[in-house]
């Protein structure tokens, strides 16, 4: 490795000496030894053959990569050696039982943002833990008792909470190990840069357009100010840079056909970043209610999303209300 003049020694507490070894923490350090692997085949890219090539298609109808399904598979093996009950993934129509005398349930997506395998954009998974109950999935995101994400990209990192603030563990390829690298981290409530991807601005509602509008406008405009924009097309990549920088990221309803109720999927995409976010003193909803509080229709349930800064999210909740 390319050691630079300010470097040290590689400091932070090993991921698995800080979380417990029992309950939803036992889980979530179960998921972050399964990442290794994962990592090293994605840092491979077309190396040993295509991760890209379509094998399939999942509930959506989109097309699913050799990726996706590797990813899925080798994470419904360790999160069965966790001792799960049961998963939801979204690269699977039905829930998938495990261990019938497991504590907890799992959503998760194995691989967010799959569009872009192979180009070098960040990709991560996602994943929320909840007690065992008769309801399963059906409840609101309330019920989860911790979430998390891996983000790989310049560096593979881990974020997670089990209810007590948002952690980040960054993988020490020395150690072979994540250490913690970040603890408590805390989303300032103003934003000065938004994610979202403006070619779909004109099919928005009229409120969301000229909330658009103000936003480009900058300091020129009602806003007073000037804003950054950022779209890395991965919610994961969008998430983790927010944590750690600030920000907002929106992905509205709109009028194309099969985005009236959104694209993002509820259970096992935006709980967990809506979990992490309001660990975090930011805000997640769905442009009228938190995240959290929303009961899904079913497994597979869509969702519009809005998370990150409080301010910003309250400025988008009256645009759409106006």
């Amino acid at each position: 490795m390319l050691r630079l003049p300010t470097d040290r020694p590689a400091t932070g507490p090993l991921l698995d000496d800080v979380l417990a070894r029992e309950g939803a923490a036992a889980i979530v350090a179960a998921i972050a030894r399964a990442l290794p692997p994962l990592a090293a085949r994605l840092a491979a890219g077309r190396l040993h053959g295509d991760p890209e090539a379509i094998v399939g298609t999942n509930d959506s109808g989109d097309r699913q990569k050799a990726l996706d399904v590797a990813a899925h598979d080798h994470m419904i093996a360790a999160l069965r050696a966790a001792g799960v009950r049961q998963v939801l993934s979204e690269e699977a129509l039905d829930i998938i039982l495990l261990n019938d005398g497991g504590a907890f349930d799992v959503a998760i997506d194995p691989i967010d943002g799959s569009g872009s395998i192979g180009i070098g954009a960040p990709l991560g998974m996602l994943f929320s833990i909840l007690p065992a109950d008769p309801q399963g999935f059906a409840r609101t995101g309330r019920a989860a008792v911790a979430a998390g994400y891996a983000s790989f990209g310049h560096s593979v990192d881990f974020g997670w909470s089990t209810g007590a603030g948002v952690h980040v563990g960054t993988w020490d390829a020395e150690a072979q190990a994540f250490r913690v690298s970040r603890q408590n981290l805390r989303l300032k409530p103003q934003a000065s840069t938004i994610a979202y991807n403006a070619s779909n601005e004109r099919h928005w509602a009229p409120g969301l357009q000229a909330w658009a509008r103000d936003l480009r406008a900058g300091r020129d405009g009602p806003r007073g100010r000037d804003f950054n924009m950022r779209w890395l097309a991965a919610a994961v990549g969008e998430l983790h840079r927010i944590l750690l920088k600030g920000g907002a990221f929106l992905y509205p309803a709109d009028a194309r056909p099969g985005y009236g109720d959104g694209r993002l999927r509820l259970i096992y995409e935006c709980v967990p970043i809506a979990f992490l976010i309001e660990q975090a003193g930011g805000r997640a909803t769905d442009g009228h209610g938190p995240i959290l509080d929303r009961v899904p229709r079913g497994p597979h349930d869509f969702t519009p999303l809005f998370f990150g800064a409080s301010e910003e999210i309250d400025a988008l909740h009256a645009a759409l209300q106006g």
